[in-house]
């Protein structure tokens, strides 16, 4: 029997007047960390959570994130993180396939959550950036859990159907958190660790906040990244390792005080998310004189797969090599391993490998059809076993570290009723890897210009989802039962970036 929220006791009894989450000048110390998580439990459980209950987060990278989380944790709930930016749409449809029972929401941006709790009939606990303004004095000290208990939720999705929810247990997080902190990051109690990476997703969620409540690091986070700001915090706090996706990295690189700061304690920093330049790379060591480390991973393997693990042979440009506890190969379509130098489609398997998605036993067995978990990415390996992707297999749009789902944009293209069919694929980028566009056909005797279009999704999802660029063609490519083919979908020259 294990809790993953057991991590905060055993640090909170080491370490109790230790810093352990920091938002500019107010700091949380483990032994607080523990006090006000334990009461968020018990106002939890008066609000209906039960263990094994979920209970939805929408929270940006503020202390309340952590309380809330680890809050659940001990009162033996399942957290379903949330990404503050979703309109209630999406939120409601993320309560509903849950089934939350509670949503906790910033209280800058209860508006989405209120609706679709509403909606939904989920009661809404709407808090400050440190937590509920008031807590009951009655405390949760940790409810047990399995191993194979499901802990967190993390929506995903292929490019076709709804969001899925990948069931992580109490062991997949847990094995991760540690392989991070003590093979990976090598993080320790005097260690400081930025959180710039967006808490709701796994890679912070990991490598961030789980990462540093085991180890007894601080973390500092940031509710919303901007690269002078990250700067400034690098040298008033003192970190010692940066966790981000290559878009901040070439932002800090761009920072007009980047010479001004003194960031003489900063040793490591950690890229994944997106394929990191290697111009970038090469760059930021040089002008910060600090090690970057790049690894890969997804959601549904806890996240971290591979890694350029420390004091061994770097190789900018590939992903690295399996973690402790992982195992990766290359399989062609029939499943059989790929031959040497021949592309592949990467396999996971170990520790942090999903239970699978959540009530999509159909998903599951596809995505896990013999024991290993198929990514979607297409590799190489080289004779060291360093692995190098090359193409994803799925369609999913990867921009600035966010991932886009084509179907999910599509579908809000075509509830606007001159829309007759929609192609959502990506753009290269220079700065964000890859940019959202859409190929629209209207229909007959139908008007609407590419800003209409664009403005009629932007009101729709999240800031980041909707396409920049929109292009109105005849007709759109289409296979032999019809299917759009988006991979033969071309932007014309002037969107080109």
């Amino acid at each position: 029997m294990t809790n993953l929220a057991r991590n905060l006791l055993n640090t909170a009894a080491k370490h109790p007047d230790r810093p352990a989450v920091k938002l500019d000048e107010q700091i949380l110390s483990y032994a607080d960390l523990l006090d006000t998580s334990a009461r968020m439990a018990a106002l939890l459980r008066s609000l209906g959570v039960d263990p094994g209950d979920r209970v939805a987060l929408q929270l940006p990278n503020v202390p309340a994130f952590a309380i809330a989380c680890y809050g659940a944790l001990l009162a033996g709930a399942t957290v379903v993180p949330m990404n503050p930016l979703l309109k209630a749409r999406e939120v409601g449809y993320y309560l509903g396939d849950s089934g939350a029972t509670v949503v906790v929401v910033g209280e800058q941006m209860p508006e989405a959550a209120q609706q679709a709790g509403a909606a939904a009939g989920v009661k809404v606990l709407v808090v400050g950036p440190m937590g509920p303004s008031e807590l009951p004095d009655e405390r949760v000290e940790l409810i047990e859990r399995a191993d194979a208990d499901t802990a967190v939720i993390l929506y995903t999705s292929g490019t076709t159907g709804k969001p899925k929810g990948a069931e992580l247990t109490h062991a997949n997080l847990a094995s991760n958190a540690r392989t991070a902190a003590e093979t990976l990051v090598e993080i320790g109690p005097q260690d400081v660790v930025m959180g710039c990476l967006p808490l709701f997703h796994v890679f912070g969620m990991t490598c961030g906040l789980n990462a540093s409540v085991l180890a007894g690091a601080c973390l500092t986070v940031l509710p919303r990244f901007y690269a002078d700001r990250a700067l400034q915090m690098i040298e008033r706090d003192r970190v010692t390792v940066f966790e981000g996706v290559p878009t901040m990295y070439s932002a800090m690189l761009r920072a007009a005080n980047r010479g001004d700061v003194d960031l003489s304690r900063l040793r490591t920093c950690v890229s994944g998310g997106a394929a990191m330049p290697v111009e970038v790379l090469e760059e930021f060591e040089r002008e910060f004189e600090c090690v970057v480390l790049e690894g890969y991973g997804t959601s549904e393997t806890s996240p971290v797969a591979s890694f350029n693990h420390p004091h061994t042979t770097r190789k900018p440009g590939t992903i690295g090599t399996p973690v402790r506890g992982v195992q990766m190969r290359l399989v062609d379509a029939t499943g059989r391993d790929s031959a040497d130098g021949n592309i592949g489609e990467i396999a996971i398997r170990g520790e942090g490998l999903m239970k699978g998605y959540w009530n999509r036993p159909d998903a599951t067995k596809e995505a896990i059809p013999d024991g290993w978990f198929r990514t979607g990415d297409l590799a190489t390996r080289d004779a060291d076993g360093y692995y190098t992707i090359v193409d994803r297999k799925k369609e999913i749009i990867i921009r600035g570290g966010f991932n886009i789902y084509p179907r999910e944009i599509e579908e809000v293209l075509y509830e606007h009723p001159a829309v007759a069919e929609a192609a959502v694929i990506g753009l290269k980028h220079p700065e964000l890897g890859e940019e959202v566009g859409a190929a629209v056909v209207l229909k007959p005797g139908a008007t609407a210009d590419p800003t209409e279009l664009r403005d009629f999704v932007k009101s729709r999802v999240a800031a980041y989802k909707y396409p920049r660029h929109i292009w109105l063609v005849p007709s759109l490519p289409t296979g032999p039962t019809g299917k759009i083919l988006r991979r033969e979908v071309q932007p014309p020259p002037e969107v080109v970036l």
